[in-house]
């Protein structure tokens, strides 16, 4: 027997409102995502504000510029920080992200789980560490060690290539990438794993019913993970750009265009920043170190982008292999 029914509402009588409620949930459920452009369009703004004296003073010299003399000549560039900023973030990313790989595939593909949820446990308790911390062991552990123990062989090994002859102070280039290094592994080698532990297991099975090797296997793992892989790399490069502190007390912080060795002294962005904003004494000055945030705000977003970019290809030719 068909039943009609006049309205659907007296059928439904709260479907009404539960349409209602959904648009209600949609619309605030996007008030609450547009506040994070609300907030980085402020920062932004505040940013500008704050550096354009030395905007209209110096122009594209700033960022050009190699001399940062704030006392005497009022004269303020920003080279010699960016190229410090990126040689230690390069240090830290080619000693961190294979220690970080091989953490990852340790922790998914060869400790048993019994064992590997203390591990996992204690590389995440690293990431939660102040880098306050890591900057006090620096100084007082890491540099003597490197001093008196590391260094003085990578010298007399290496020394006939510049990058690594010069006097060892301890502090300095390589001790912040080594330092940077330490900090970005667990946060890079706990997204890892996490991305090897949700491969489905049919993908390890079709490649050892093929007669593969473990190795095999692990390189299937890998590479059905790689845009995955892609962005923990760059979560870890957002990471070791914008650290302060424990790059302010390990390396030197001396303003030169180029150092002498990876054993000089040298100067980031961030410390820089850290280290003067409290004793700029005059509005120029104060604009000068703004500008540095700005850039280095700039430098963050860029590479933001170009990562997500890099991931959007790398997932479009996996999807373009899978179909054919």
């Amino acid at each position: 027997m068909k039943v009609k029914y006049k309205n659907k509402h007296t059928v439904f009588p709260y479907l009404k409102w539960l349409i209602i409620g959904d648009n209600i949930f949609k619309i605030i459920s996007a008030l609450f995502a547009s506040t994070i452009l609300l907030l980085l369009g402020l920062m932004v703004y505040e940013l500008i504000k704050g550096s354009w004296l030395s905007i209209q003073t110096f122009g594209l010299d700033f960022i050009l510029g190699t001399k940062w003399d704030p006392a005497i000549s009022k004269v303020f560039g920003a080279l010699p920080l960016i190229l410090g900023t990126a040689v230690t973030s390069a240090i830290a990313l080619l000693i961190g992200v294979p220690i970080s790989l091989g953490v990852g595939l340790a922790l998914s593909e060869y400790i048993p789980k019994r064992y590997g949820f203390v591990i996992s446990f204690l590389v995440e308790l690293l990431a939660a560490v102040p880098s306050v911390i890591y900057g006090l062991w620096g100084m007082f552990v890491l540099i003597p060690f490197l001093r008196d123990y590391i260094y003085s062989h990578i010298r007399a090994l290496f020394g006939f290539i510049p990058i690594f002859s010069g006097p060892i102070y301890g502090g300095g280039v390589l001790t912040a990438g080594i330092v940077l290094a330490i900090m970005i592994i667990p946060t890079v080698s706990a997204v890892m794993r996490d991305l090897f532990m949700i491969v489905p297991n049919s993908q390890r099975e079709a490649i050892i019913a093929l007669g593969a090797t473990k190795l095999e296997t692990v390189k299937t793992v890998v590479s059905y993970t790689r845009s995955g892989v892609i962005g923990a790399i760059i979560l870890g490069l957002g990471r070791a750009i914008g650290e302060t502190m424990a790059v302010t007390m390990v390396i030197g912080n001396r303003f030169q265009v180029w150092p002498s060795s990876l054993f000089d002294a040298w100067y980031t962005m961030s410390a820089i920043i850290a280290n003067e904003l409290l004793e700029a004494t005059y509005d120029l000055y104060v604009s000068a170190l703004m500008n540095v945030a700005l850039a280095l705000l700039f430098i963050t977003l860029v590479i933001n982008i170009l990562s997500r970019l890099i991931v959007w290809r790398t997932l479009r030719l996996v999807r373009g292999i899978a179909k054919e």
